[in-house]
């Protein structure tokens, strides 16, 4: 666009809308620092109190997880009391004798370790002999070999004679006492007494919290929702279901993998694969890390059992097929392992929990965090919480290609459409998404804080993501194709489409006919045109589009084919149905014989009342009424305004002669 064209456009849409204002952000806004020292407050309770607040926290996450089987049992017609203690015992039971196998495992994995020993050696010597170009790894090791003797030598290095040797150092001595049965059982029981005192404790609050457990919930409603007992309610449920939901299926997927795992490990030859199968199944509850872990330990014992190599590469094989089918087959199936957390976002509260509470931290690192983001959820001013750590997008897809435009990115723009697109119709993405995302744009425009080049550079990422589409434009074309053939093949008498059945309908067949799409006053505009000749044309039609700039160099008037069949000015202003009118009656007064239309977009998508334009054939205000309109078979009306005869009034002396000529 010229600048004489740019300084056109501006100056009509100050005529229209007034000078630009530039709108700032108030200073009174509300201050965060509040939140945020209520924040650090509770993080620093949370690493102080560890000591107590730890077992509290395993207690309440076993009572989500455990609390299903409860009420499974008071269903059968166990009484509460009996449910709660059948259900703690049993599960306690579980675990008790799980720990004390992976300990028993582990203590004879320790006491034949030695054994493997020659193994390792001989493997590590095969790699320095075989290191590629000559033996790189040996010469690694032989530069770390003489840089270590040569350390060894400095410091064994005799005195030179004359100089003062040096003080010898003391050597620190220990005596052993005898020492009487009553400490050495003291000394052993003692590190015992924290962890079994900690387990107590958490089996007596799960025991009391399941019991009570619809009193303390009432209790909780009371103390934090009771003004709002439909939302704390919503959150209490979300947040025991979704925690619940996780353990119990986290539970499921590691079993499945544990299980075949152990035996997959038992059919090679991997000693104790019980241990690496439970080990497995715990593992895999802490994030990203578990699995790696649980993967290096059985390949490091396959390396230091075996003289050769085959057994790992068969360990390496095993976890293959495991993982793949994992995570293609099993964790799909059980949908409801989802936490609504993103990727990052779990990752990042186990780095967090883990500093906080160390490793049970780190297990605890997911439920904990499901319960924070459900709490951001319905709690306002811990809505962040939600924004943070939550998967769902906090944009709107219009919102969010709106930021892509305005950012010129039309890669990612058109991944997000690609995604829109693989369930619905590129009518719905234009409908729902891109011309809303205009519509956004023309309000920045109104308020003054978006310029003429940004508009420009909005107006080149939407035309690039229209054109990246082009290639879904036509697939969907030939789909609209190949349904009426399909339709005359099956002997099917193919039923015509009525006109005004509402935007539910589908659109009429464009074949054969051609349609004009221009732009009414800016660059946003003319995107919005784009987008509806795109559309045309999956419907069959010819369409060609112009921008705004054409129609005041009257380019826009040679560019109409002579056998158009409708012409379509596109508006995202709605106050500019006086503009409008001024059009359609210029296009309707050179192309009598061409039905003409504007498009007033608005931003909900539902069919409403548009204004009524002077001399316009249809005005439509959504993409599928403008996309119906432009493709009726409706005669265009044949009312032209009248024009205005001018004559030319003779002056007072030209008429004073006339007078007295008459005279």
């Amino acid at each position: 666009m010229s600048s004489s064209d740019a300084k056109i456009t501006e100056a009509e849409l100050e005529s229209d809308l007034g000078p630009r204002r530039v709108y700032s952000t108030s200073p009174s806004s509300p201050s965060r620092m509040p939140a945020f020292a209520s924040v650090l407050a509770v993080i620093a309770i949370l690493y102080f109190g560890k000591e107590v607040l730890l077992p509290l926290a395993i207690a309440v996450l076993l009572t989500f997880a455990l609390a299903p089987i409860s009420s499974r049992l008071r269903k059968l017609g166990m009484p509460r009391i009996a449910a709660v203690i059948v259900t703690v015992v049993i599960a306690f039971l579980v675990l008790v004798l799980f720990g004390l196998v992976v300990a028993g495992h582990v203590a004879e994995v320790a006491q034949n370790l030695p054994a493997y020993q020659g193994n390792i050696i001989a493997k590590i010597r095969s790699l320095q002999e075989s290191g590629t170009d000559s033996g790189i790894v040996r010469r690694l090791t032989s530069v770390v070999e003489s840089v270590g003797r040569e350390l060894s030598n400095a410091e064994e290095r005799p005195v030179a004679p004359g100089t003062a040797s040096r003080p010898r150092e003391p050597v620190l001595v220990e005596i052993f006492a005898p020492s009487r049965p009553i400490e050495t059982l003291t000394s052993l029981i003692g590190p015992l007494l924290g962890p079994i005192a900690s387990l107590g404790l958490i089996i007596v609050v799960v025991i009391f919290m399941l019991l009570e457990r619809e009193e303390l919930r009432d209790r909780f409603i009371r103390l934090v929702g009771y003004g709002d007992l439909h939302r704390t309610t919503e959150a209490i449920q979300e947040a025991g279901s979704r925690v619940a939901r996780y353990l119990l299926m986290q539970l499921v997927v590691n079993c499945a993998y544990g299980v075949p795992l152990a035996l997959g490990l038992w059919a090679v030859g991997i000693p104790n694969p019980a241990l690496w199968g439970m080990l497995a199944i715990v593992l895999r509850f802490v994030p990203y890390i578990g699995p790696v872990i649980a993967t290096v330990l059985p390949l490091f014992l396959a390396f230091a059992v075996d003289p050769g190599w085959s057994l790992v590469l068969w360990v390496g094989a095993i976890f293959l097929v495991l993982e793949l089918t994992s995570n293609n087959v099993i964790e799909p199936w059980l949908y409801g392992s989802r936490t609504g957390l993103s990727p990052l976002a779990i990752i990042v509260a186990a780095i967090f929990w883990a500093w906080l509470w160390g490793p049970v931290g780190l297990v605890l690192s997911t439920p904990l965090t499901v319960c924070l983001a459900v709490l951001g959820r319905y709690v306002p001013q811990f809505e962040f919480l939600e924004v943070v750590f939550g998967s769902d997008p906090v944009l709107d897809p219009k919102e969010r290609l709106y930021q892509r435009l305005l950012a010129g990115d039309p890669d990612e723009a058109t991944d997000y459409a690609e995604e829109f697109l693989e369930e619905d119709y590129l009518e719905d993405y234009y409908g729902k998404v891109a011309i809303p995302a205009l519509l956004l744009a023309e309000k920045d425009r109104r308020r003054g804080v978006l310029t003429a080049e940004q508009m420009e550079q909005v107006f080149g990422t939407a035309i690039t993501l229209v054109s990246n589409l082009a290639e879904i434009a036509e697939e969907e074309e030939q789909e609209e194709e190949e349904e009426p053939k399909e339709t005359e093949a099956a002997g099917r008498p193919s039923t015509p489409l009525k006109e005004g059945n509402g935007d539910e309908s589908e659109l009429p067949d464009g074949r054969g006919k051609t349609v004009f799409c221009v732009g009414g006053r800016g660059p946003l505009d003319d995107a919005s045109a784009a987008m509806l000749a795109q559309i045309l044309q999956v419907q069959g039609a010819e369409v060609v589009a112009a921008r705004h700039s054409d129609i005041p160099n009257r380019r826009a008037m040679s560019l109409v084919p002579k056998q158009s069949n409708a012409i379509v000015v596109c508006f995202l202003n709605e106050d500019s149905a006086r503009h409008a009118t001024i059009l359609v009656r210029r296009f309707k007064r050179i192309y009598p014989a061409i039905r003409v239309g504007a498009v007033l977009w608005v931003e909900n998508q539902e069919e409403r009342q548009p204004p009524a334009l002077g001399g316009a054939d249809f005005v439509a205000t959504t993409l599928t009424s403008a996309a119906r309109e432009a493709l009726a078979d409706a005669p265009p009306s044949l009312v032209t305004p009248a024009r205005k005869i001018r004559t030319r009034r003779s002056s007072n002396k030209t008429g004073i002669a006339a007078a007295r000529s008459g005279i």
